[in-house]
């Protein structure tokens, strides 16, 4: 049966960038399974009505707040920066990627000492709104230079004396002498949807599928074997893990099967923690999806 086109859903994900695969990659553990046209700009849901529009990240904030789209995956720094006061719309749900930082950089051997080592001065970025919220809370009187892209080598154009831009691992500050001195703000992505939140039916029922699978990212799930006399300690070696199953074993009065969801990382000292306790079999096996 073919879902008429005004109760198909949209989501606008990065079309190119950092968050890209990943928003993607998760939309396909939801159950996602979508066909792209000859732009590459939209990916049509084959199996459900939500189709995937690829876009710029400066666009999504108000893709959502005007209900082109029902949803959208973007950089808390870019909901930052972009969402202005009495925008229809909000953070939904964390992700857990697109970790990334926007931090002060200065010129190595800059005597940076605290935020007011700032006063005065110009600086380079393309967060203007997040760095003047910034420089306002810290009491410091800058100029802010806004620039589209290469910040990092403002300094080094005489266009600003330090820059604030994103760092994930650095080495772009480093690969242009420059030093981080200050983180401003923390940034991961997000789901986003308007400030109702999502209606009934496929948006709400996304958003559910997304935190099942965001809750068992890190999580496994193991079988072992257990004396009784062991089971207490056993239980109180799983990481993480709510109540487990205990079965019994088939012809074994002094042995049970424990099975367990553990919702944090299971590590080799975990598995020799539990093999010094008694445990045996042990079978650890990773969770794509969980819903509660």
């Amino acid at each position: 049966m073919t879902v008429p086109p005004q109760q198909r859903i949209k989501i606008a994900v990065q079309k190119s960038g950092r968050l890209t695969d990943n928003s993607l990659h998760l939309m396909e553990t939801c159950g996602l399974v979508y066909s792209r046209g000859r732009d590459q700009l939209i990916c049509f849901g084959e199996n459900m009505p939500v189709d995937v529009l690829l876009v710029r990240d400066d666009d999504i904030p108000e893709l959502v707040a005007e209900g082109i789209c029902d949803l959208g995956i973007v950089g808390m720094n870019v909901f930052r920066e972009k969402v202005a006061d009495g925008m229809d719309v909000r953070p939904e749900l964390e992700l857990d990627f697109g970790r990334c930082r926007l931090s002060i950089g200065v010129p190595r051997g800059f005597d940076y000492r605290s935020p007011q080592s700032l006063e005065g001065l110009r600086i380079a970025t393309t967060y203007p709104r997040i760095l003047q919220d910034w420089l306002d809370t810290q009491q410091v009187n800058a100029e802010i230079v806004m620039l589209s892209g290469a910040v990092e080598i403002a300094p080094r154009l005489g266009r600003a004396d330090v820059i604030c831009d994103l760092v994930s691992t650095g080495s772009t500050l480093l690969a242009n002498d420059l030093v981080e001195a200050e983180v401003v703000f923390e940034s991961m992505a997000a789901l986003i949807s308007s400030n109702g939140g999502p209606a009934e039916g496929w948006p709400a029922r996304l958003v559910s599928r997304m935190r099942g699978v965001l809750s068992v990212r890190e999580s496994k799930y193991i079988m072992l074997h257990a004396p009784r006399s062991a089971l207490a300690e056993i239980r109180r070696l799983l990481p993480g893990s709510e109540s487990p199953t205990v079965m019994p074993l088939e012809g074994r009065d002094d042995k049970v099967a424990v099975h367990a969801v553990c919702r944090e990382n299971v590590f080799w000292e975990t598995l020799e923690g539990l093999k010094a306790a008694g445990a045996s079999s042990m079978l650890v096996l990773p969770v794509e999806k969980m819903l509660a």
